[in-house]
């Protein structure tokens, strides 16, 4: 358990898949444990406690959802977006590329996912004791032939993103480096960043769409659902469900329509009761702040005397010792890693939506590094600090690459959520970017790139402010398309490309 983080259901960033025995909850026993469902409005950051949860005798058996039946929940809603399958995980042997493009279209995969290698360019990380990063899997008994069934198909990206990024810029105002035409240099950079944006009906359409988007909704289609598959994960759907089986899971679509966080949206699948996907937005304070973290669930038929299984969607990227490359989310809450009495899953108090916001406060915390038991020893050490100030710089490059791929790769009904969260943030997160590239800390900024001298007094490195301007730029176009308010940053791209452009010495009569 790391000591850094709040005591909760925190797990290392290793792994043991050797579950406890599993102890069955007779209905009886369920009602002697008098569960209940009393919430209240939790805020984002604190965990939720362990509750009871009691499943009314008198509740209509006809309210039963039947595996590949509609469910009774319905809400005149209906999926948004368009079909685009979530591309297959890559290895986890790519996830130490931590800056370059991200989804391009590649029939190599260490050009997909190339770029920095931390490794080689760090003489920091060659002493295996210093930053085993690496070595989470190899150290603590991981045995990544448990996930090897991730397919990975290169062609995807070719399908679903122009390596032409440019092209999504014709027509708009935008600066050199975009394939801009020429005479848009001539436009100075007071009269860009004065001029009046056009009213544009699509970017209307992404607020509209954002805005109206609920917390929790249920919809249909589930086929880039990690766990759609059941034979491929090993997995059993649950066709014909017990009754308590099927009133359960029912209790929890309530209990996370009631009381979710603001920052964390819940589908359910009408087809599928035994499925779920979540996206967590990243803490502030954190390398992964204003950043989209998706996960794929799927409830057990022995839920919830087991626990849920939990899929990261990490696109081959391991930003976070609890959440590895290949998607495994390793959680005490889930027994996918060692704990004891309240920090393991407990059938009659744990939730879902304990799970999620156990997520949020404690894998994706201010200090990651320390998540990992082996350097949690290190915490407020000078070594310690050194070494997590370095990892938080490495996981902010990688939550920028995210963010790449999730708007180049937006899992299925959340299309709309992705496009008006980054419009809405965009500029933030620029603002931020910038401020780290002149010397703000990592996850110390207080708002407008200001850094917090409370909370950081050290400036980024040069290796990473070096990798930061290459994923700025990429961040900056992907931005602009969306609509987010980039006026400021084409303005100062426009300038300083003005600056380098040769003068005109053409002699004219």
């Amino acid at each position: 358990m790391a000591t850094h983080a709040p005591k909760g259901y925190l797990c290392a960033g290793s792994s043991s898949f050797d579950d406890p025995d599993v102890v069955e909850v007779t209905p009886a026993a369920a009602a002697a444990g008098g569960w209940s469902s009393g919430h209240q409005k939790r805020k984002r950051s604190q965990v939720v406690p362990h509750e009871v949860i009691e499943l009314d005798a008198d509740d209509d058996p006809d309210g039963v959802v039947i595996i590949g039946e509609k469910s009774s929940v319905d809400k005149n809603k209906q999926a948004v977006g368009y079909p685009i399958d979530w591309l297959k995980h890559a290895k986890s042997s790519l996830a130490g590329e931590i800056a370059g493009p991200s989804s391009y279209p590649s029939k190599n995969p260490d050009i997909l996912l190339g770029g920095l290698k931390i490794f080689q360019e760090n003489p920091f990380y060659n002493n295996i004791d210093d930053y085993a990063y690496e070595a989470f899997e190899e150290d603590y008994g991981y045995d990544e032939d448990e996930y090897d069934d991730y397919d990975y198909d290169s062609t995807l990206y070719e399908s679903e993103y122009n390596f032409t990024l440019a092209s999504k810029f014709d027509g708009l105002d935008i600066p050199p480096g975009v394939e801009a035409p020429l005479p848009w240099l001539q436009t100075t950079a007071a009269e860009m960043a004065n001029k009046t944006k056009p009213v544009n009906m699509m970017d209307d359409k992404i607020d509209e769409k954002y805005s109206a988007f609920k917390q929790f909704d249920t919809v249909d289609d589930h086929s880039d659902h990690y766990y759609s598959k059941p034979d491929l994960r090993k997995v059993q759907v649950v066709k014909k469900p017990s009754k308590e089986w099927a009133k359960r899971i029912q209790h929890e679509w309530k209990v996370l329509e009631k009381d979710l966080p603001d920052t964390i949206f819940v589908r359910a699948y009408e087809d599928r009761m035994d499925l779920l996907r979540a996206v967590i937005t990243g803490p502030a304070g954190t390398p992964y702040h204003d950043g989209l973290f998706f996960f794929d669930i799927y409830f057990p038929p022995h839920y919830p005397s087991v626990p849920p299984l939990v899929n990261y969607r990490s696109g081959g990227l391991r930003l976070n010792p609890n959440l590895y490359a290949c998607g495994k989310v390793c959680l005490s809450l889930l027994n996918t890693w060692s704990g004891s009495g309240c920090e393991r899953w407990s059938p009659s108090n744990s939730t879902m939506l304990q799970v999620l916001v156990s997520v949020q406060a404690l894998v994706l915390n201010a200090k990651p590094y320390f998540n990992e038991p082996g350097y949690a020893m290190h915490a407020n050490t000078p070594h310690g600090e050194k070494s997590s100030l370095t990892y938080n710089e490495d996981t902010f490059l990688l939550s920028c690459r995210t963010m790449l791929y999730s708007l180049r790769n937006p899992p299925k009904h959340f299309e709309d959520f992705i496009a008006g969260h980054f419009r809405k943030y965009g500029q933030s997160i620029l603002i931020a970017c910038r401020a780290y590239l002149d010397g703000a800390q990592v996850g110390c900024l207080v708002g407008n790139g200001v850094q917090d001298v409370d909370e950081g007094d050290k400036s980024c490195s040069a290796r990473f402010k070096s990798a930061l301007k290459r994923l700025f730029e990429e961040l900056l176009m992907e931005f602009t398309v969306k609509g987010a308010e980039c006026d400021k940053f084409l303005a100062e791209k426009a300038k300083a490309a003005a600056s380098r452009a040769p003068a005109d010495t053409t002699l004219r009569l």
